[in-house]
């Protein structure tokens, strides 16, 4: 059976770019904003900017780097760095003269923003300066000149750093300065569809990070979808009880370099005729303060953030709930009992869940505008022009309430992964993607995730591969074989524990020595030294003499989950 969304697919423009699509394209959707309303404020100082303005400084920008650095067509530019109120500029500018934008995390290693750079073949870094250190040994390594990294404009920057480094706004200044020297990239019709605008990574199913192939029409679908189900420019209800208002205020907490937040908190809210708050970097407590500085309505939020509000003893100190009228928690799937809590904390707010991915370009589903409260443990209802099949294990399809598979097809899809044919066939299927979440629909269109079948974890609602950690503990000399897992957490969702196979060495030492803590603590500390927090393994090693797999080889990563929470179980007993 095939589960149809309530509302038809939208217009969506397929012949212009992203910040033609902010700037100048009218549609049904998108409400008039009201022109006090500013587009973006920045956090600590309070200055705002306007459209206007923004659109100034991405021209500026763009003729910066097309004097400077020769950036055009389908050159890829990666932004490694926290939001900055230049952040969406630098999108917006290497749109405009035909590139492509990959986001990275500011708190890569040096040879996980080496893949990155190797992988989508960047020929410029646009960073931060406490970033720089990471950005120049990478940029080392993969031949990419240092002249080539640009550091946003920040309070500190040593005299010595600008001499080697121009910024953002040294850039800006210089093509405002000068004559135009580019053409506006100008998309013909249907080009929006295919024209790269994106590579953003994601996991996929399995392995490494993969660049998703996004372009300008899948974002650009998704911000009209997220409207239209949202009934943005719908005279509804009664203004005090619209869930998106003209002039409301947002918090942008999400990093920009995440699909959930350059799509849902960055694009969407600005289409939504709303105000941005930038915030560098996430800490809650200044999150409480900002919230009342500048009188945000309206949270986007991953579930460790939600844990927070709902825990924190600082809450009490601040209140937010005359502010906040909007919460939305998306990234991975909220407990009923956090919902409950939201529910009592928030008593007149608009509160629930959505569901996306990367390959899909954000969000599929998310709760009803008919209500204001999402329904518990649900990731609301299909996006307007979305299409679900629910699979079962043996191929068939699944009728309401019965469990598979989520297999979807939305306007909103991405293109594939780059350079990687194998898996883009296997998650990209004749217009469908393949979720790897295992998922029941209602009559009522309410989906509810209730498993991953695919590998990947999810941590603080980051994604991440159990074989990518595989392969960095198989690098550690006393690591013979390895299976990694992840297991429940309160705050995280699930952390990553391995399963260790020691070599025979080691073994004989861990007994001879009783060292196997020490080995331990080695290993951990190996995969601390080379990949970001949340891959690190703060779920512990246990030490297996065998790692038990398929006739075929393969890991039979299910058996050692399970084991994994027989021992959280005993875990948790003993300290009981």
């Amino acid at each position: 059976m095939e589960i149809h969304a309530q509302e038809p697919s939208p217009y969506i423009p397929d012949n212009v770019t992203v910040p033609q699509f902010m700037f100048d394209t009218l549609h049904n959707a998108r409400p008039s904003r009201k022109n006090e309303t500013p587009w973006l404020v920045q956090d600590e100082t309070g200055k705002s900017f306007g459209g206007a303005q923004l659109r100034e400084r991405t021209h500026g920008l763009a003729n910066g780097l097309k004097t400077k650095y020769n950036i055009g067509e389908d050159d890829v530019v990666i932004l490694f760095s926290r939001n900055h109120v230049d952040y969406p500029v630098a999108i917006w500018a290497v749109h405009t003269l035909g590139g492509v934008i990959s986001g990275a995390n500011p708190d890569f290693t040096e040879n996980e923003l080496l893949y990155q750079l190797q992988e989508t073949k960047a020929s410029v870094i646009i960073t931060r300066p406490e970033s720089l250190p990471v950005a120049l040994k990478a940029a080392h390594a993969a031949g990419l000149s240092s002249g080539r990294i640009i550091l946003f404009d920040e309070k500190g920057i040593s005299g010595e750093v600008r001499q080697n480094h121009e910024t953002v706004g040294s850039v800006l200044e210089f093509g405002l300065r000068n004559k135009t020297a580019y053409r506006e990239r100008i998309l013909a019709p249907g080009e929006g569809r295919t024209k790269l605008a994106f590579l953003s990574f994601s996991s996929g199913t399995t392995g490494r990070p993969k660049a998703v192939a996004i372009p300008h029409f899948s974002l650009i679908a998704n911000v009209i979808q997220l409207a239209v189900h949202n009934k943005v420019n719908e005279a509804y209800c009664d203004w005090e009880d619209r869930r998106f208002r003209t002039g409301d205020v947002a918090i942008a907490v999400l990093p920009f370099y995440h699909i959930y937040g350059l799509v849902i908190n960055l694009h969407f809210i600005l289409f939504s005729g709303m105000s941005l708050v930038v915030i560098p970097k996430f800490n809650f407590v200044e999150m409480l303060n900002s919230i009342v500085r500048h009188r945000i309505s309206h949270l986007l939020l991953v579930p460790p953030q939600v844990v927070l509000l709902c825990k924190h003893a600082a809450v009490q100190n601040y209140d937010i709930r005359k502010y906040v009228r909007m919460i939305m928690c998306g990234a991975a799937p909220l407990s009923h009992e956090l919902n409950q809590q939201l529910f009592e904390m928030f008593p007149t707010a608009h509160i629930g869940q959505a569901y996306g991915m990367t390959e899909t370009c954000t969000a599929t589903t998310m709760f009803p505008i008919s209500v204001k409260r999402g329904t518990s443990g649900s990731s609301g209802i299909l996006l307007p022009g979305t299409v679900a099949r629910v699979v079962k294990p043996d191929g068939s399809l699944a009728g309401y309430d019965e469990a598979g598979e989520l297999v979807i097809k939305t306007p909103s899809v991405a293109l594939g992964y780059s350079n990687n044919a194998q898996a883009t066939k296997e998650t990209f299927v004749d217009g469908w993607v393949r979720t790897g979440d295992e998922v029941k629909i209602g009559r009522d269109g309410e989906v509810v995730v209730l498993d991953r079948l695919k590998e990947i974890m999810k941590v603080k609602g980051f994604q991440v591969a159990p074989a990518e950690l595989e392969g960095c503990l198989l690098d550690h000399p006393d690591v013979s074989n390895a299976c990694v897992v992840g297991v429940p957490d309160d705050y995280s969702g699930e952390v990553p524990l391995a399963f260790v196979v020691l070599t025979m060495d080691a073994a004989r030492r861990a007994e001879k020595h009783g060292n196997a803590n020490s080995i331990r603590r080695s290993i951990i500390q190996h995969v601390a030294d080379n990949k970001i927090h949340y891959k690190h393994l703060a779920g512990g090693v246990e030490f297996v003499s065998a790692i038990p797999t398929s006739p075929s080889g393969k890991l039979l990563r299910r058996v050692l989950r399970d084991q994994a929470k027989e021992l959280r179980k005993r875990v948790v007993k003993s300290k009981l």
